[in-house]
């Protein structure tokens, strides 16, 4: 499993949508999502996210430069006391 980081935009609620929240990650056409809640959208985007570099590595299509792909998937958690 890969680990990838990726930069997202999540927009404010606006009439024209239906009142529902609107994420998108623009390194990734199309990657975007909509929701009732911030929560509910990002989730979503997340889906969408994977959904599209999976796509991309199965066909051997390059993922775009502002993928930046994560060493391993240990992490550092900071904890302030």
């Amino acid at each position: 499993m890969d680990i990838y980081q990726l930069d997202y935009v999540l927009h404010e609620p606006e009439e024209s949508e239906g009142w529902m929240y609107l994420a998108e990650a623009p390194a990734l056409q199309g990657c975007m999502a909509w929701g009732e809640t911030p929560e509910e959208t990002l989730k979503s985007l997340l889906a969408v996210a994977q959904t599209i570099i999976q796509l991309r590595k199965e066909n051997g299509q390059a993922l775009p430069l502002e993928i930046t792909p994560l060493p391993s998937s240990k992490g550092t958690l900071t904890v302030t006391v």
